[in-house]
């Protein structure tokens, strides 16, 4: 006669694992309730498929190379009152995503963008889709080199994988010919067939400053700005209020 052990370890063969750790626990609760055979079969696949999906968002969260853990339901709208919980709550159908549209925060240092682009990723990937986070620096430097492997296409093309491209800080520093050149080839494959979430800290009509050349600057906002949601976010810095509080 089988043993929930026996039956257990089957099911780790198959590689079942949620079913086999949970297999007792789901066992006696059947016998509790008295449920059917067919409930109780569709309990443990329910139980398979839960646990696949949760593994497979921590993957991602961890792929997007988030540099911390932020949440939307701990940002302070009270402090940052120039965007309201009702305009990042329209984006949370992620229809952006599906549309291919972008997403652009723009802001001094310290307003919390980063707080709202990380927490809208975490979010997409708990809805399903694949996002990579990447500052606008280390980007630049990972297309640099693979342009000195003559793999630019090759990085480009794995970075059109992910539904959801987040560039923070776009901006604060200036850029070389080439990384403003390899740059606009990843904007421009990414132009209506992916999504880009944006921080800066100008205004369009001020990339003049971190572009010095203008034919490459144009281009590029032209597309991140076509089928774009852009929002705007004063107020004073979060890290000067926290060290100003201690």
């Amino acid at each position: 006669m089988s043993s929930i052990d026996s039956v257990a370890q089957k099911y780790r063969g198959l590689h079942f694992s949620a079913i086999a750790q949970g297999l007792e626990q789901m066992l006696g609760k059947a016998e509790t309730n008295a449920v059917s055979y067919l409930h109780f079969a569709e309990t443990l696949i329910e139980r398979e498929q839960q646990e696949g999906k949760t593994k497979r968002i921590e993957q991602n969260k961890r792929r997007a190379g988030f540099p911390v853990h932020k949440s939307l339901d701990n940002f302070d709208y009270d402090f940052q009152a120039t965007i309201s919980k009702r305009e990042i709550n329209s984006l949370l159908d992620f229809g952006f995503i599906d549309n291919r549209e972008n997403v652009v925060f723009i802001g001094s240092p310290g307003v919390g963008k980063t707080h709202l682009t990380i927490g809208l990723g975490v979010k997409a990937i708990e809805a399903g889709y694949k996002v990579c986070f990447s500052t606008a620096l280390t980007l630049i430097e990972v297309l640099e080199l693979a342009e000195l492997k003559g793999e630019l296409k090759k990085k480009i093309n794995q970075l059109l994988k992910f539904d959801l491209l987040i560039i923070d800080e776009l901006g604060y520093l200036p850029m070389n010919k080439n990384g403003m050149h390899n740059l606009f080839q990843l904007i421009n494959a990414l132009y209506e067939y992916r999504s880009i979430i944006l921080t800066t800290n100008k205004e369009f009509t001020h990339w003049g400053e971190f572009f010095f050349y203008g034919n490459i600057a144009v281009p590029i906002v032209d597309r991140i700005i076509h089928h774009s949601h852009i929002f705007m976010l004063g107020g004073e810095s979060y890290r000067l209020k926290s060290r100003l509080n201690k």
